[in-house]
């Protein structure tokens, strides 16, 4: 059985003081020992939030890594670097990157290959448009994805994928279960085609999670978890969320 996994995707949020208070919030909470929790917030505020979840069972992620291990990339962060600081997870291919920042697949796939050498766990982000999808396109936007992004590490140990339908990210939309099982059940579909062991590949859903609707989502046969993004940013939503996990 595929153990559930609820990352908080903090997104460009937060103060020191702000983050101290979400994270005495979500530490004073026992996690449920069935669950693994991670927490990605921006790069400034790694260090503060690792050493704040050193003791507990609260991983942390970044939100993104450079696909070189070091030299003059102005800007970037390395994923060596992130491991050093005490990092375990790392975002790759978030539907912002891909389009505030025309990451490809093929950047992705670099970024991916990083990240495993370096020793983080990856979570890698799929997902169409509101146009995709109403052109019918969905699947073969996510299948295509899936093949780019993941090209030669499709059965690295350890993999994570997040399906988030781009129409449901900060929209207040929410794909219903029956449409985040069928995406999901697909991409499980191609990850055996890809040659992953698709059994144990955790497939996460994101896109305006939220108390409400996480636990009929986590109902599903395909939805291992949740990539929370909004909810994320509030102690008692995202403590409602891992516990409908768990």
């Amino acid at each position: 059985m595929r153990r559930p996994l609820i990352a908080g995707n903090w997104k460009m949020h937060g103060s020191r003081d702000s983050i101290g208070i979400l994270l005495g919030g979500l530490l004073a909470q026992k996690l449920p020992e069935s669950v693994d929790v991670a927490v990605c917030p921006v790069y400034v505020h790694l260090d503060q939030v690792v050493a704040a979840c050193s003791d507990s069972d609260l991983r942390v992620g970044a939100q993104d890594c450079s696909h070189v291990d070091q030299g003059a990339y102005t800007g970037d962060v390395a994923a060596s670097m992130l491991r050093e600081l005490g990092c375990h997870w790392v975002i790759l291919g978030h539907s912002e990157r891909r389009s505030y920042h025309a990451e490809s697949d093929a950047l992705i796939a670099a970024k991916l290959a990083a990240a495993l050498a370096a020793g983080l766990a990856p979570i890698v982000c799929v997902g169409e448009t509101r146009e995709q999808r109403e052109a019918g396109e969905a699947e073969a936007v996510v299948a295509r994805q899936l093949r780019g992004s993941l090209e030669g590490a499709s059965s690295a140990a350890g993999l994570v994928i997040a399906y988030e339908p781009v129409w449901a990210i900060g929209t207040g939309l929410t794909a219903t279960p029956e449409q985040a099982q069928q995406m999901h059940a697909f991409i499980r579909e191609q990850m055996t085609g890809l040659g992953a062991n698709a059994d144990e590949t955790r497939i996460l859903y994101g896109g305006s999670v939220k108390p409400d609707n996480a636990g009929e989502l986590f109902a599903q046969a395909d939805i291992d978890g949740a990539l929370v993004g909004g909810a994320a940013l509030k102690a008692e939503d995202f403590s409602a969320i891992i516990a409908a996990a768990g």
